[in-house]
């Protein structure tokens, strides 16, 4: 056993059980091995997003393979609300921000949509899966959200489960306060919620025809300054976890 006291946390794929015997991937290993120089013996934390979290001994490593044994339950399975964001694909590293960050604070389902001002077709949903796994791990949630395969806007929209909620955050300033918005939605519907971000040219005029035209959505805004794609999606969702979501003492 090494000198570290504090365990890794990694998220897998398996059945998660007392006594179980998990076998790390071959990056995973590479990582706990030769990265964090972990060693037999030490600590390490496993969930799988569907039976809470373990802990468990570093066991049989080498360069390629690490396993680990699971000797107890630290924490029961969590219940998230369903959170989803829709946005438009903007450059890479902003793009990898929204993800990174938008899984510290508790979207469920990242969907990246296709609209008119679209600046890029591509996205690398394998890569923001590793993104949104490895910031899970680092926040200590329970789950990694999905990302979903690029789809046009009114796709996304055209088949809506009945009783949740879209937010769609319009920079024209044709929407009501967010705060006034958000307050009143959480207080009468136990639905899902989703929220929507335009490209960086904003979204046409047409999408925002169709947006305003749903029975599901609510326009908000955020203010009178214009704010860039990244920035209104991670202010968004700050505003929902601070007004109605498991910021609050009260939840």
């Amino acid at each position: 056993m090494s000198n570290y006291t504090t365990p890794l946390r990694l998220y897998v794929t398996s059945d998660l059980a007392v006594g179980v015997d998990v076998e790390l991937s071959t990056d995973q290993a590479r990582y706990v091995v030769q990265v964090m120089r972990r060693g037999a013996g030490d600590p390490i934390l496993l969930f799988n997003g569907r039976q809470g979290e373990w802990q468990g001994a570093l066991t049989s490593l080498s360069k390629k393979s690490a396993t680990i044994h699971l000797e107890r339950q630290t924490r029961p399975q969590e219940n998230e609300r369903e959170l989803r964001l829709l946005f438009a694909p903007i450059k890479r590293p902003a793009m990898e921000l929204i993800v990174q960050k938008a899984t510290e604070l508790g979207v469920t389902a990242l969907q990246p949509v296709i609209t008119q001002h679209t600046n890029s077709d591509r996205v690398r949903t394998d890569r923001l899966k590793t993104i949104a796994m490895e910031a899970a791990e680092q926040c200590c949630r329970m789950m990694v959200p999905d990302v979903c395969e690029l789809v046009a806007l009114s796709d996304a929209v055209s088949d809506w489960s009945e009783g949740d909620v879209l937010f769609v955050m319009d920079e024209t300033g044709g929407g009501d306060p967010v705060a006034d918005v958000m307050a009143e939605t959480a207080g009468r519907n136990a639905g899902g919620i989703s929220f929507v971000i335009g490209p960086e040219g904003g979204f046409a005029e047409t999408e925002l025809d169709l947006l305003r035209s749903l029975p599901f959505s609510k326009s908000v805004s955020l203010g009178p300054r214009i704010l860039r794609a990244d920035t209104a999606a991670l202010a968004t969702l700050t505003c929902w976890q601070a007004l109605c979501g498991d910021w609050r003492r009260d939840l």
